[in-house]
């Protein structure tokens, strides 16, 4: 699952729309659906203001490709 898809999924289970995940976060709608859409360049830190809602966050994790 992509963290495109993760997030999408977190905003469902709670019954949240774009808008109120955006508002929550502190982020524009625009990157919401960016986010969800699987766009391939955003900040980091954006993304960790709408996982923190969800209690989650970004960290490295070891990589199965070599």
């Amino acid at each position: 699952m992509t963290i495109s898809e993760h997030i999408k999924q977190l905003r469902r289970q709670e019954k949240m729309t774009q808008q109120d995940l955006a508002d929550r976060a502190g982020v524009g709608i625009h990157f919401v659906r960016d986010l969800e859409q699987g766009k391939s360049t955003l900040r980091m830190d954006k993304v960790n203001d709408i996982l923190f809602l969800f209690g989650e966050e970004l960290g490295a994790v070891k990589s199965e490709r070599r």
